[in-house]
């Protein structure tokens, strides 16, 4: 067994970083006080002749948003801006997100870009992607010819 001589100081030490990080984890802002990503709620829908997508936009203005097709990805992109004022109004909870946002989504296929149509009511946002129309099988026609080639040759 080893003697270990006994150092007060050392001690003291030790206690001191220990209490230095506990007033610095309570000093740190709350997770819920920090600053959130805003990301809108999006719903899309599935009709007989489109795709419906609706987005909640409270707060956002039309001209805040933006809506890109590139490459069959439809993007919807804005920002709503913060309504608090730098003066310090004696906010005591707040809560509410602000600040950039966009989603995207792949369409398939075939739609035809020109036929997008979006409303903006309410704070709601609805894009309609008209389907693109089915293909259907092509039929090949057997050239006549070559059935009088095979038919001469047997």
């Amino acid at each position: 067994m080893t003697i270990v001589r006994w150092e007060p100081l050392r001690e003291l030490s030790s206690v001191h970083s220990d209490m230095n990080r506990l007033f610095d984890a309570m000093m740190q802002a709350p997770a819920a006080a920090q600053p959130r990503r805003w990301t809108p709620a999006m719903d899309l829908a599935e009709s007989e002749g489109a795709f419906v997508l609706r987005a909640d936009l409270p707060g956002v203005t039309q001209e805040d948003v933006t809506i890109e097709l590139e490459d069959n990805v439809l993007t919807v992109s804005g920002e709503r801006k913060s309504d608090r004022e730098a003066k310090g109004d004696g906010f005591y909870r707040a809560e509410r997100a602000f600040g950039s946002f966009s989603r995207s989504l792949t369409l398939p296929k075939g739609v035809d870009p020109e036929a997008i149509a979006a409303t903006f009511t309410d704070g709601v946002l609805e894009v309609r992607i008209p389907k693109p129309e089915e293909r259907k099988p092509r039929r090949i026609a057997i050239n006549g010819e070559q059935r009088e080639l095979e038919a001469e040759a047997a």
